[in-house]
């Protein structure tokens, strides 16, 4: 029987697939980020979604993996004391 690790361990070996899972995992990585800052701070995604100016769904969507703007991304990220300081990778 195959396992999921399996599955994706054979299709990452594509360079396509594997560019493509990459971009999903940091998105999916700065959405859990995000989610477990707000929960630290107990405060609820309504709270949260009021200090930046933006939706409680626009929140969620944010939360969840969802594509979202630059701008909404920031005021999330301003309203729960986050900040991002990106490095630039070695060249290849």
């Amino acid at each position: 029987m195959r396992t999921f690790k399996s599955h994706l361990e054979e299709s990452l070996k594509d360079q396509n697939f594997e560019a493509e899972y990459l971009e999903e995992r940091k998105l999916l990585d700065l959405s859990i980020m995000i989610h477990d800052a707000r929960e630290k701070s107990g405060l609820s995604q309504i709270e949260v979604a009021q200090k930046a100016h933006v939706t409680q769904q626009q929140l969620s969507k944010i939360e969840n993996g969802k594509n979202c703007n630059m701008i909404t991304f920031l005021k999330v990220c301003n309203a729960l004391g986050l900040d991002f300081n990106f490095s630039q990778k070695p060249a290849v």
